[in-house]
């Protein structure tokens, strides 16, 4: 059977989940490509609309290419990128921490350097952070490579743990492919399948928008399986009197008080 891959780009705000940007591209293309002509309206729609803010970008190595540097560094972004190992960083890493003899501790060791590096293509020298851990009972360390233009305030291990929290970003991509279909694209027409793309993305974004504002505290990371079954999938009726409309529950509705509190905040919204 015949089958069409796609590979889109998508940005989602670190913070608050909302989904920022996607582009649909046909599946046969790398990881990079398109990215800077992707983030630059972007990013500098935020260094118009919100100076007083820096943006923050933190990318897998996929990402990891000369222009996205250069272009944050043009913009004033943040970035914490991770590199794709080579020789040169190899060697680096093991005369900082050569191989060693196993030791009896029954923990992994961790080890967070930092130094200066000029790849080939780079425009100039660049700070590059160096993870390296050697897990329990093994005699070779593991090295890690990031490229970041993060100051001398951030410590070599904050800035591998900065990058540590894109892991959140792979949640908000779930969610939209288990909770809205993100993935199905089920059409011989790349224009409609990029049309079903951003509406399932708009509709991620209204939900994560229903969630950040009107869900009571504690409630706010409920993904969207137990928001349909709370609050969309709920036997009720709709009754006319004269020029009212009542949304009648039924009494055994065990998520009423939930139910109930979510349509009262949104109302509030309303009014204001």
């Amino acid at each position: 059977m015949e089958q069409f891959v796609f590979h889109p780009l998508v940005a989602f705000d670190g913070v608050t989940g909302d989904f920022l940007k996607a582009q649909l591209r046909p599946g046969n293309v790398y990881t990079s490509n398109g990215v800077v002509e992707f983030l630059k309206p972007m990013i500098e729609h935020y260094n118009e609309k919100f100076p007083e803010i820096t943006p923050f970008v933190r990318a897998d190595s996929g990402f990891a290419i000369p222009g996205l540097y250069d272009l944050c560094e043009k913009e004033s972004v943040c970035y914490v990128i991770r590199l794709k190992s080579n020789a040169v960083l190899q060697r680096l890493a093991e005369e900082l921490h050569p191989s060693t003899v196993p030791s009896d501790s029954g923990k992994s060791e961790y080890y967070f350097e930092e130094t200066i590096y000029q790849a080939k293509g780079w425009s100039k020298p660049r700070k590059v952070i160096i993870q390296s851990v050697l897990p329990d009972g093994e005699l070779f360390f593991h090295h890690t490579f990031f490229v970041t233009n993060l100051g001398e305030a951030f410590t070599p291990e904050a800035i591998v743990r900065t990058y540590q929290k894109r892991g959140t970003m792979e949640n908000y991509i779930k969610e939209a492919k288990n909770g809205f279909g993100l993935d199905r694209m089920n059409s011989h027409s790349f224009q409609v399948n990029e049309a079903k793309l951003m509406l399932s993305l708009l509709a991620y974004n209204l939900t994560n928008w229903m969630r950040t504002l009107v869900f009571p505290e504690g409630k706010k990371a409920m993904q969207i399986e137990t928001i349909r079954a709370r609050i969309v999938k709920v036997a009720s009726k709709v009754v006319k009197s004269g020029r009212s409309l009542y949304f009648k529950l039924s009494s055994s509705f065990v998520y009423q008080e939930f139910f109930w509190k979510v349509i009262t905040r949104i109302q509030r919204l309303k009014l204001v």
